[in-house]
């Protein structure tokens, strides 16, 4: 499955709407997800999506689309 993450860079200061920014990673669950972005990362995560085929074949149109390993 894959999955969208809404982070913010670092912990540190107030999340803003503004800095939010996002990745995609390939996990077998939610919280397989969120522990394996927290695991390989400083980052303040604000969400997680799961993405449907329709979602992913939308978010594949963006040139800047690009799956995340660690």
């Amino acid at each position: 499955m894959i999955f969208k993450i809404y982070y913010q860079e670092t912990k540190v200061r107030n999340p803003k709407r503004e800095d939010t920014l996002s990745l995609y990673v390939e996990a077998d669950s939610l919280p397989a997800a969120r522990v394996l972005v927290e695991k390989n990362t400083e980052h303040n995560i604000e969400f997680i999506e799961q993405l449907s085929d329709k979602a992913l074949e939308y978010e594949q149109e963006n040139p800047n689309f690009k799956m995340t390993t660690f």
